[in-house]
This record gives C-alpha cells, structure tokens and sequence, in this order.
C-alpha cells in the first residue's frame, strides 16, 4: 500500500455529495480525457449509474456532476456561479462542448439510473460509454469509493503515492505514537517530514493555507445568504439568520473582521451557538453545489472548519497560519487510517464513516494544537470516532440536506467535548483505542442493512414525509 497524503484526504470541491458528486465528477473528467487522448473517434456518449449512484443521484446532483466531468471542467477552479449556464445550455442544446467538439448527449435519455442493479467492487458504479455513428468504440466502468477518491475498473486506485520512502513510515495509529515519541516529534511534525517526500515544505504549506482559505470563505458564503436551498425540500437556510442574532451589533466589510467581530464575548452559550451556525454554514453552500474542502467528504465538510474556527476564534490561543497548518495536517493523518482501515464513504459505511471520521479528524487535531501529547491526540480521535459507531445515512428525498446538515453541527461539538477530555485525561487508562474503533467501525458496515446506507430506502427518509418533484 503506497503512502495517503493529507491533500487526499483533504480536497477542494464542489457540493453536495464526495461519493455522488464530486467522485462522478473525477470519473467523468478522468474518462473523457483518456478518451480524448487515445484518440478513437466519437460523436456520442452514453452513461449507466448504479445502485447507491442510482437510487440518490438525482437529490446528489450526479446528473450535472457527470455533465461537468464530460466537459472537462476542474471543480477545484471552475466558476460555480456559471454551473447551472452550463447545465441548462448542456440540456437544451443535447450536446457537450468540449473545445471544438461537438458531442451529442442528451441529459434526459443519455444518463440512465439503474437503481435495481449493484456492480460487484462498490455500491457507487458508473458506466461511460463512447459511441461512433451508434456503434459503441469505448466502454470503462469507474467507482466513486467516498471521499471524492475513485477507481476504474481493473486499476489500482490512483491516489495511493507507490515507491516512496517515507522518514517515519506509521502503518497505524499505534506507530504513529511510538514513533513520534522515539523520535520526540509531534505528530504534525512526523506527518510534515512524510509529506515532504512528495513536496517542499513551502508548498506543503501554501496548499494548507489555500484549503483554509477555501473553509472561510465557504463559512462567509453560508453565513451572509438567506433562502431556502435548492431541491424541493424548502429547506431554510438558518446559519445567516443565527450569524446576525450573534453578531447583531458588530460591522465588518469582509471574512477577516468578520472573524474578528466573532472574537468578542466567548461565553459558554454564545460559543456554541457560534460552532454550530459555521458547521451549518459550511454545509449550506454545499448543499448548493457550491465550493468546500472535503473533509474527508463532501457531507461531512462542516465539521473540521468548525472546529478549527473554534481553535482560531475561541480557544484564547494566537494562532498564526503554522498553527492552522498543524491543525490540517493532523487532520489529514488520522483520517487516512479510516479510509484504509474501514471507510469513508456513507454508501458503504452509514453516516458513522463521514461525520464519525470526520469528527475523530478535528477532534484530534484541537487536541494537537492545544498542546496535547500523541497518545492524547490518538484519545480524542477514539472518543469522537467511538459516539458515532452505527450512525446511518438515510438522507430525506436523496439530498445532503435532512439530516445531514445539522449532523455536522453535532458532529462538531462532539470534536470538541472529546477534545477536551482527552487534555484531562490519561491515555494509559483508556480502555478503547483507536485501532478498535476503526475495526468496529468496518465491521459495522459491513453489516449494517443497506437501506441506511445513503439509498434513502430506511431511516429518516422513509419516515419524513416530502414531495419532491422531479429534477
């Protein structure tokens, strides 16, 4: 298994969805551009989607994230003020531009949801298919595995960096304790030196600083905008509401003095009143299709921004842009050991495999940058991760809405309170470690019912009544 960097783990994208979205988005950017490069003649493309894929693609956006991926716009750059231009003119004009190409596909008839049928590698499959004068010249079956990670079939998956020597090589949560002790780094340290086989320092850092720049803008974005959101459930937007009852007699003109204005008066109710409006903020814009960090997924964007503008704002610490470094660079390694121990996506895990990891990934690194040691580092992340074990993803009509909002408000608090228990507790007598809560976790998963994995066929979205009409 090669080395998982922090960047995979935390990517910029677009909403709503990681494994319905953002992975169909990747697949499909990633197929055509093989395509294209092969050099096989096509005037038509066609595309099969698959159980979970399926079931939930429409409420996910897959449809446009497909689109999207077909013209080759890269979702860490595109314009997402221009995406429904895009998709209307796509779907009006029954074609794909792709420079000076012209290719025919039909939204309405050329994405066909195959809800009855599950490929055998992952719940999340995709079929494209390239057409010549309707004769097929191209077939490739793609799999979004959650997290906005992919993987075609008959390849390995792609993200995995192979033949690397890394400085301190921590196969699981139990090294990297021992390591970082022997070596008496911490653990942001040990995670720096090993990215640093991929890229210098500087770099390393810019990018960190980027996806923050990213987190706060997004929190900005869901904090300022009043509404309902997109999809027929007339879900209210609430953090815009709650942002001005808190902040009702302060002025500011951009996202910095806003967090500054945040800054004054820290009581207990106002601060996590304060942590819940960002992480609902946060998963606002992305249920809108606009730009998060997914952290590890798309659902889940909320939670680890939230925490970190608790770090930042709440905390009584001075942060600098290192500190924040620090904090996503813990983030990123406590999360990798999901995503290679159990899962990270909802369609294969439930909800405990988005909010749960993504939970156990802040609270471990509040507990870095609030000077904990490793092994309390590694508490946090299990007592976070632990009271999620068994959460299911049952999201109302298909959409990253109900209940998946309000879960990373939760899912925050829950960061912080393990957070804080680990700074005042004692590793030595924990009786549950991380590597058992990741073991439970993948066998929770695998036999927890499908219906409360991200199908809407159980759970809240069966018993919540909506009518939502077709897209």
């Amino acid at each position: 298994m090669g080395y998982l960097s922090v960047f995979d783990m935390l990517k910029i994208g677009i909403g709503p969805s990681s494994s319905h979205t953002f992975g169909p988005w990747t697949a499909a950017r990633k197929w055509i551009n093989e395509l294209v490069l092969s050099t096989t003649p096509f005037n038509e493309i066609k595309v099969e989607l698959y159980g979970s894929l399926a079931l939930t693609g429409k409420g996910h956006c897959t449809d446009k994230a497909i689109l999207f991926g077909l013209m080759s716009l890269d979702p860490e750059e595109v314009d997402e003020n221009l995406l429904d231009f895009y998709f209307d003119s796509a779907r009006e004009n029954k074609m794909i531009v792709l420079g000076p190409v012209r290719i025919k596909f039909d939204l309405n008839s050329d994405i066909k949801f195959l809800k009855n049928t599950v490929l055998p590698y992952h719940s999340n499959g995709m079929k494209f298919k390239a057409y010549l004068n309707e004769a097929l010249v191209s077939e490739d079956i793609f799999y979004s595995i959650g997290g906005g990670f992919i993987v075609k079939e008959g390849e390995a998956e792609s993200t995995l960096t192979e033949n690397k020597t890394l400085p301190y090589p921590c196969p699981n949560p139990k090294d990297l304790v021992t390591t970082a002790l022997k070596h008496g780094l911490s653990i942001s340290e040990l995670v720096l030196e090993n990215e640093k086989i991929l890229r210098p320092e500087v770099e390393i850092k810019a990018r960190l600083i980027k996806l923050w720049s990213v987190m706060k803008n997004a929190a900005y974005a869901g904090c300022h905008q009043d509404g309902v959101l997109p999809g027929g459930l007339e879900v209210k937007r609430r953090a815009a509401a709650l942002n001005k009852q808190l902040l009702r007699v302060h002025d500011y003109n951009n996202a910095d003095e806003w967090m500054e204005a945040m800054k004054v008066g820290r009581d207990f109710k106002k601060v996590i009143t304060r942590i819940s409006c960002l992480a609902l903020a946060i998963n606002e814009v992305n249920a809108s299709m606009g730009r998060i960090v997914t952290a590890p997924t798309n659902g889940s964007a909320g939670v680890i921004p939230a925490v970190l503008f608790y770090y930042i704002c709440f905390s009584g610490q001075q942060v600098k842009d290192d500190d924040i470094c620090r904090f996503l660079l813990t983030a990123g390694e406590i999360g990798k050991y999901f995503k290679l121990g159990a899962t990270i996506s909802a369609a294969a895990g439930g909800c405990q495999a988005e909010i749960g990891v993504s939970s156990s990934m802040a609270a471990a690194a509040l507990t870095e940058c609030l000077g904990g040691a490793p092994a309390q580092v590694l508490m946090a992340a299990e007592i976070a991760a632990e009271h999620h074990l068994g959460l299911t993803c049952d999201p109302v009509g298909g959409l990253v809405q109900i209940p998946c909002i309000e879960r990373n408000s939760m899912g925050a608090i829950k960061a912080i309170t393990a957070s804080m228990m680990s700074l005042a507790g004692n590793p030595d007598y924990a009786k549950v470690s991380l590597e058992n809560v990741i073991s439970t976790m993948k066998q929770t998963a695998e036999n927890m019912s499908e219906k409360f994995k991200e199908t809407s066929l159980g759970g809240l979205a069966v018993n919540v009544s909506v009518n939502i009409p077709e897209c």
